[in-house]
């Protein structure tokens, strides 16, 4: 049986995604900082006969976030898979044009972004390395391939992410590692909810999720996907 982890758990892409792989006989662990929710999400997902459980730990706690994989990983024995999606608060965060930003809101957010992913990568890449085997995804929105200045602190670490992404895959790739490091960039605003940037177009979780499952299985050799509404159709 294989496994996959999802930091960053949450009722829309994160359950979306859990469903993708549970519904292909993975068992699912989800990690996020409250407990309650994720306690939710578990017993949502165990309903449909799904095999999962919840290891809270909040992504700029590095210790903790590591703890949490390390549990994850005793639990399920092993870590197959690593989605690393962890989605800000608004009022947490503020949002900041390129001119009026200062060093701290381009620090926040790369702790969270960056860091973050860094640190869960240095925690499963180790047996991945040993197994020969592995894929590691991590989620951005579309600012780090089309930048938009009104978001442009947010932006400016989810680009770093996709750059440290695209050279990790590289680097798993040259060296004949089977572990697969690719970047998914999401071009709308997902769910029902209002985007926090007007004039972006919405996707369901759904239509989304399904790109994990390709990077995992059919386009192990791609870097990058990114998910964008057109034509009528959604396309990664």
């Amino acid at each position: 049986m294989t496994s996959i982890v999802i930091v960053g758990a949450g009722p829309q892409l994160g359950l979306a995604i859990a469903r993708t792989f549970g519904s292909q006989g993975l068992d699912v662990a989800l990690i996020s900082r409250n407990r309650d929710k994720l306690d939710d999400l578990a017993g949502k997902l165990t309903a449909e006969g799904i095999t999962a459980a919840a290891f809270p730990a909040d992504v700029l706690d590095r210790d903790a976030l590591t703890q949490a994989l390390k549990d994850a990983a005793a639990h399920f024995g092993g870590i197959d898979v690593l989605e690393y999606s962890p989605v800000g608060q608004l009022g947490v965060t503020a949002l900041t044009a390129p001119a009026e930003a200062e060093p701290s809101h381009v620090e926040f957010e790369m702790n969270f972004q960056l860091y973050g992913a860094i640190t869960a990568t240095r925690t499963v890449l180790p047996a991945m390395r040993e197994a020969g085997a592995g894929t590691l995804l991590y989620t951005t929105g579309a600012g780090s391939i089309r930048p938009d200045p009104r978001v442009a602190n947010v932006n400016a670490a989810a680009a770093a992410l996709r750059n440290w992404v695209m050279n990790l895959h590289k680097e798993l790739a040259d060296a004949g590692t089977g572990i697969q490091a690719a970047h998914v960039g999401i071009d709308v605003a997902i769910g029902d909810s209002d985007s926090v940037v007007s004039g972006i177009p919405v996707a369901t979780p759904e239509q989304i999720s399904p790109l994990y499952w390709e990077l995992h299985t059919t386009k192990r050799d791609q870097a990058e996907l990114v998910f964008k509404l057109g034509d009528g159709f959604p396309r990664g």
